[in-house]
């Protein structure tokens, strides 16, 4: 489960920015193509914030779809599957959402 790897890296990174504040929420955007389970993310959130700034924090979680453009039709159209292929049937696509891991924003106090 490589989402206890990434939700560690959330942690120390929103812990580093909060300068030893108290946090109690963080936001972050997981891209339904990235190959992170949003639940495992919750789920592991609550051990690993244990003893830093975050225990007790509200993990908020949005989920960007899937979205790439077609070179061959031109058309933008929703990414289902990493390498789904355009409704006209190319493979030429740019993908223009759907990867991220990104931390939005966090409250402290």
């Amino acid at each position: 489960m490589h989402e206890l790897g990434i939700t560690r890296n959330i942690v120390n990174i929103v812990t580093e920015q909060a300068h030893g504040a108290k946090v109690t929420d963080v936001t972050v955007e997981i891209g339904k193509l990235s190959a992170i389970m949003p639940d495992a993310v919750r789920f592991c959130f609550d051990v690993v914030s244990q003893g830093t700034s975050l225990e007790g924090a509200s993990l908020h979680i949005r989920e960007i779809p899937g979205q790439a453009s077609c070179h061959t039709c031109g058309i933008t159209f929703p990414l289902e599957e990493l390498y789904d292929s355009c409704p006209c049937g190319s493979r030429n696509i740019t993908r223009l959402s759907g990867e991220e891991l990104n931390i939005k924003d966090m409250v402290i106090v």
